[in-house]
């Protein structure tokens, strides 16, 4: 079954579940990568702290999957249609068809991606990458699409290589397989002391939005109180996670089954870069995502926000 099928099939499925109340049984929502990386932060804090229950749901869990099209496509198939999606994956869906509106944005930089090196290969630049062979994780892939932007902007030329992941990537390292390979939190807080750093993409390039809070448009128009508490209770868990670090990184720490040391230093990492949104669209940062697709040839042309996007869900 192709994608746009599958999504439509989920859809249809979403669609019969739909009620114009909140449900009075617990519900879950999808968060990509959840447990892995630290797109689901303010999930966890607001699961953990009550959050969602202060404005009348009931979320006892999350949906996750390895990012994409699986997480869009679990959001279409889930009970609950509503989740934090990369940004790509649902404008790969909207460009397929299917009906979706943008809630919030959820992380607003990729600059917690940097690349690195091993302490004795040489490699102390971008510069130094010419004609060496540097890791990305899988083809298009915004690894791939934020390695080609930056070799473009400083005209380095070197041999890209799809490793497959994150691990992966570093293992190519350490084997000495490319000079070079991606990591971010919060893998990076556990390894940074075995590598060094070549480059940041916060160093390199315009905030670009990574993840948004997304629906089908039927569920926003049946349910506009739910998006909102939903939204309301996301918020919530953004704010607390800035302010209390030490409490935020205990209860990631839980959820995602991690050391509590680690998921502090990898929440003080993100947090200097205001990695979460509260919700608020970034346009320019959307924008700048969407270039970045269109490198790679994931996106066409410019995408109009104003189809796609409802901010009133953040009123």
């Amino acid at each position: 079954m192709s994608f746009l099928k599958a999504l439509l099939a989920t859809a249809a499925a979403a669609g019969s579940l739909l009620a114009t109340a909140f449900s009075a049984q617990a519900e879950r929502i999808t968060v990509t990568h959840w447990g892995v990386l630290m797109y689901g932060a303010p999930y966890a804090v607001a699961i953990e702290k009550g959050f969602y229950k202060e404005v009348g749901l009931d979320i006892d869990g999350v949906l996750t999957s390895k990012g994409g099209g699986t997480t869009m496509r679990n959001v279409m198939a889930a009970e609950l249609p509503y989740g934090e999606v990369a940004l790509a994956a649902v404008i790969a869906a909207m460009n397929q068809g299917i009906e979706l509106k943008i809630v919030h944005t959820g992380v607003r930089t990729a600059g917690e991606i940097l690349w690195v090196t091993t302490p004795d290969s040489g490699i102390n630049s971008i510069q130094d990458l010419a004609g060496k062979k540097v890791a990305f994780t899988s083809p298009k892939s915004v690894t791939d699409m934020l390695l080609t932007m930056t070799l473009d902007k400083h005209k380095v030329k070197a041999e890209t290589v799809s490793a497959g992941g994150i691990g992966s990537g570093l293992t190519m390292l350490d084997q000495k397989g490319v000079v070079a390979a991606p990591v971010m939190d919060p893998i990076w807080s556990k390894v940074q002391s075995k590598y060094k750093q070549v480059f940041a993409v916060a160093d390199e390039l315009p905030p670009m939005v990574q993840t948004v809070g997304v629906t089908t448009v039927e569920f926003a128009k049946n349910n506009p109180d739910k998006i909102r508490a939903l939204t309301a209770a996301r918020k919530k868990g953004v704010e607390f996670v800035y302010a209390n670090p030490e409490e935020a990184a205990k209860i990631v720490a839980k959820h995602y089954e991690m050391d509590e040391a680690l998921a502090l230093q990898a929440i003080k990492n993100l947090s200097a870069l205001k990695y979460w949104s509260d919700g608020t669209f970034e346009y320019e940062g959307m924008d700048n995502m969407v270039k970045g697709l269109q490198i790679i040839g994931e996106v066409s042309g410019p995408v109009k926000w104003s189809e796609v996007v409802d901010e009133s869900f953040l009123k």
